[in-house]
């Protein structure tokens, strides 16, 4: 009996995802752990094994595909012995499920995307009065349930006709496939309602410049996540924000001194330390000294976190990811430093896995590197807390009323004002400010 290779859940919350390419041909032999694709999520790219053994009948979906729905039938393996034609034509037949549209059963290059979205319209009528379920992705019936949409008058243009986001979009943007009868024409006039809620139309932006001054360079998946979480942050959490000085010499005295110490492997030194690997070092253990900051808001319950797990921002091609340091209060300096380096290293390349950037209980994002004096950053959900770390630079300072010169660097803690209060956020300051000035307390 042939088997259906599913469009894989890499994540709790991935509901689509570009399947950027196939290592295997139709034809070829497959084994239960083989790679035979490549998954691209908005942060990384995925490897697919193989979960069955026999032959790859056939590839539904090609090569590039992008939006291709989680648990969408992608290819068929025929098991050992059985008929690879037959094995490769009833998955033909029910991957579709546009009644109207037989073209569109076959998978088709990106090249003749716009045919599959002609046919629909022949199929909308026959799928809405038949009550058969239109074909369409989990997030677009998702979309179009909250926006009051008839999926059944609704043409796709995803594989096969396939019903998915921008399709939902568009209906909502031209008023059509209300499922009040009458919705369509009353609600014509109104398409400019939906963009100006999140700012100007793509339309309206394009009138304000001269054709030919601009060039339009699509939102990819990572941008438009980093877009929507950090207008999902903005909308719901209350920030606030708090920034210290911290004088740094004394921690750069150690760092020298211990980087100076730090044993030769293979011909290397086996660490070397960074001024944020001491940063987050001392976050960590300032939520632990601060313990009622090591929190989440949830609409129900605090959760108080029994882990100090950092998540630290790193810039990458397209915008940024935040991998996480777990339990990073309880790592030397030296773990701390080689986890993140190899952190930052596979994130560059888009090779982390879900589990290594996602969750965590705060963040560091530090921009110190490029001159940047201070910032307040956007709080992550579900964290409560993130700290913008400024750069180091000699400033004139006050000592025993005397004038003296120090390395001072400004850092802003920006809190969930549900979760973290005025006094609690300035507590968790004092704590990072004394591991900073006091760095020796980190190593004991």
């Amino acid at each position: 009996m042939p088997t259906n290779i599913l469009m894989p859940a890499l994540s709790p919350t991935m509901e689509k995802g570009n399947l950027a390419k196939w290592l295997k041909k139709e034809g070829d032999t497959i084994k239960s752990g083989d790679i035979i694709a490549e998954i691209e999520t908005d942060k990384a790219t995925m490897e697919v094994e193989a979960v069955d053994e026999g032959i790859l009948a056939k590839i539904l979906v090609p090569d590039g595909t992008a939006d291709v729905a989680v648990n969408e039938i992608i290819g068929v393996i025929a098991a050992e012995g059985e008929d690879v034609k037959a094995a490769a034509a009833p998955a033909k037949a029910e991957a579709p499920k546009a009644e109207a549209a037989p073209k569109a059963a076959a998978p088709a290059p990106a090249t003749e995307a716009p045919k599959a979205s002609e046919a629909p319209k022949a199929a909308a009528a026959p799928t809405a009065s038949s009550g058969e379920r239109p074909f369409a992705s989990p997030l677009a019936k998702r979309l179009a349930k909250e926006a009051g949409l008839d999926l059944g008058k609704i043409q796709g243009s995803g594989p096969h006709g396939r019903i998915v986001e921008k399709d939902i979009e568009a209906a909502k943007a031209g008023g059509a496939a209300k499922a009040a009868p009458s919705a369509a024409p009353v609600a014509a006039p109104k398409p400019a309602a939906a963009p100006l809620a999140a700012g100007m139309s793509d339309e309206a932006v394009k009138k304000l410049f001269a054709p030919d001054s601009y060039e339009e360079v699509p939102h990819d998946g990572m941008r438009k996540t980093i877009a929507r979480r950090l207008l999902e942050s903005k909308q719901t959490i209350p920030h606030f924000y708090l920034t210290i000085d911290c004088e740094l010499d004394a921690l750069l005295k150690l760092r020298a001194e211990l980087n100076a110490a730090a044993p030769e492997k293979d011909g290397k030194p086996a660490y070397k330390l960074s001024v944020n690997d001491l940063v987050i070092k001392a976050l960590a253990l300032s939520l632990r000294a601060v313990p009622e900051a090591n929190v989440s808001w949830t609409e129900n319950t605090m959760l108080k976190h029994k882990h100090a797990d950092v998540g630290v921002a790193v810039s990458i091609p397209g915008g940024l990811i935040t991998p996480v340091i777990r339990d990073a209060c309880h790592k030397t300096l030296s773990q701390i430093s080689n986890e993140m380096k190899d952190l930052a290293a596979r994130a560059k390349n888009r090779k982390l896995k879900p589990e290594e950037y996602q969750g965590g209980t705060t963040a560091v994002s530090n921009l110190g590197m490029f001159g940047v004096k201070d910032f307040a950053a956007i709080v992550n959900p579900p964290h409560a807390t993130i700290l913008a770390v400024g750069a180091g630079e000699q400033r004139a300072v006050v000592k025993g009323g005397q004038l003296a010169v120090a390395t001072v660097m400004s850092v802003t803690l920006s809190t969930d004002h549900r979760a973290v209060d005025g006094a609690l956020g300035a507590e968790l300051m004092q704590a990072f400010k004394g591991y900073i000035e006091k760095p020796m307390a980190m190593l004991v």
